[in-house]
């Protein structure tokens, strides 16, 4: 689940596979002018949380997203991945 706060968009519940095609459908018109993503209440990620953050920060070019909060699980998958600089904290 999604939910926007001025400059600030919050991610609730599962980061996974299940769930990243909704969350990506939420996000759209959401990202304009968000400056922050935070994490602090996600329950459970895989590797599409991953490409979902990817693709924020894509969508998002014209703004310096940062992402708050992230789950020690996601912090672990950008390490193996070797994306972890394209994440910007």
């Amino acid at each position: 689940m999604l939910t926007r706060e001025g400059e600030i968009l919050k991610v609730a519940g599962p980061m996974n596979i299940d769930s990243a095609a909704t969350l990506l459908n939420q996000s759209s018109g959401l990202l304009s002018d968000v400056k922050i993503v935070d994490l602090a209440e996600v329950t459970e990620v895989d590797s599409a949380a991953l490409s979902l953050l990817l693709e924020w920060r894509r969508q998002a070019q014209n703004t310096a997203l940062r992402f708050a909060n992230l789950p020690v699980a996601l912090k672990s998958l950008a390490d193996l991945y070797g994306v972890t600089d394209l994440i910007p904290q």
